[in-house]
């Protein structure tokens, strides 16, 4: 529920706090996608920090890079590779916690801490977080983003897609980078809407969630692959 949701962004936040994290702090996460995950982001925002989604494939020497340009506070990654992680985070000067939905010392963290949080006064030029180029035609480069970025960009994209609170979003991107993170978790965040939140593209999984929704996003890989499909079919979308 959308109660439910608050309130775990309330103890992410918490949690963020007591880990020494301030106003204009980074945070860095490589974890999984979860509602965990997606609250972290929230709560990062909300306490006035700065929120930094890696890709859960790059390496540890790819992810030291980041962690050593962006200098943040704190360093999530998965429970499996703390092992490989705990010398990068150090030698970067990041603390470092765990996270996998519902496990790692973050989410026991979490379930140790209350939901009240009040969140920190920010302005529309604040730093609210920082994206990384695909690093393409050279190092990657940090794309910093504003709350009036990230707020103006929702409303823009309500308004011309003319979402309400009646819609259910079938979401399947991941939410490591602008278009799974901001684009759609944002644009429902703002209106109120509903999210089925499957953990990745199953074909399976999409052709069951699609009746009970009214808009998807996807990547032209997600539309070849369910035109691909012969159960893909008008009759699946009629509603």
């Amino acid at each position: 529920t959308g109660r439910g949701f608050h309130d775990r962004i309330g103890q992410a936040a918490n949690v963020l706090a007591a880990a020494g994290v301030k106003p204009g702090d980074r945070v860095a996460v490589q974890v999984g996608k979860s509602p965990e995950a997606l609250a972290v982001y929230a709560a990062t925002v909300s306490l006035g920090a700065v929120f930094l989604p890696l890709n859960t494939a790059y390496t540890p020497d790819e992810i030291g890079y980041f962690l050593g340009n962006a200098s943040p506070r704190l360093f999530l990654c998965a429970p499996a590779r703390e092992g490989q992680m705990a010398p990068v985070a150090a030698a970067n000067g990041a603390g470092l916690m765990t996270l996998d939905g519902g496990m790692g010392s973050f989410a026991t963290a979490m379930a140790g801490q209350g939901a009240g949080f009040v969140p920190v006064p920010r302005g529309p030029d604040d730093l609210a977080a920082i994206l990384y180029t695909s690093g393409t035609t050279g190092r990657s480069k940090g794309a910093m983003l504003s709350h009036e970025n990230l707020l103006s960009n929702a409303r823009v994209l309500a308004d011309l897609w003319a979402f309400t609170p009646d819609d259910v979003l079938l979401h399947a991107l991941p939410i490591f980078h602008t278009h799974g993170l901001f684009v759609a978790s944002n644009t429902v965040f703002l209106t109120g809407g509903q999210m089925i939140f499957l953990p990745g593209f199953d074909v399976a999984q999409v052709l069951e969630a699609l009746p009970q929704a009214t808009a998807m996003m996807g990547v032209p890989t997600f539309y070849t692959r369910l035109l691909d499909e012969p159960r893909f079919t008008r009759d699946l979308v009629a509603h």
